[in-house]
């Protein structure tokens, strides 16, 4: 009898514990890319397509706009590669996607629904090991 009171006030208070985790606000993470554009991680979505399990990594890039008229491709690119290799890759779980797409929005959009008033790029890899290979889709 003792050790269930015990064996439930243990679960009362790590599910306490749980639910105090959960209204803790999460301060924004800013993460450093190449050119020196604050980004921050959105969110991450994973689905199957008809290639196999993806892994999309969301980033929000508040001055993407401005950056996208002073980058080229090759510097936009590395700030992609740059998160795949620092960011995803070591959030990656099991089973292990057999792509990842980084993709860059100056605000959130919901996922799969195209906004003509925000600025977005992405760009997809193969993870390799410790490397992210370019995909052309």
């Amino acid at each position: 009898m003792i050790a269930r009171r015990i064996a439930s006030a243990a679960l009362a208070s790590v599910v306490g514990f749980a639910a105090l985790a959960e209204l803790t606000p999460i301060e924004a993470e800013v993460l450093t890319v190449p050119s020196g554009q604050p980004v921050e991680f959105f969110e991450t979505v994973m689905d199957q397509p008809a290639m196999g399990l993806t892994a999309r990594f969301r980033f929000l890039a508040p001055e993407l706009p401005r950056y996208l008229e002073q980058l080229t491709y090759q510097e936009l690119e590395a700030d992609l590669s740059a998160l795949c290799v620092s960011y995803a890759l070591p959030r990656l779980g099991t089973p292990a996607p057999s792509m990842i797409v980084i993709s860059l929005s100056e605000a959130p959009t919901a996922f799969g629904s195209p906004d003509p008033e925000v600025a977005q790029v992405f760009e997809a890899y193969r993870p390799a090991g410790d490397v992210c290979e370019w995909e052309a889709f």
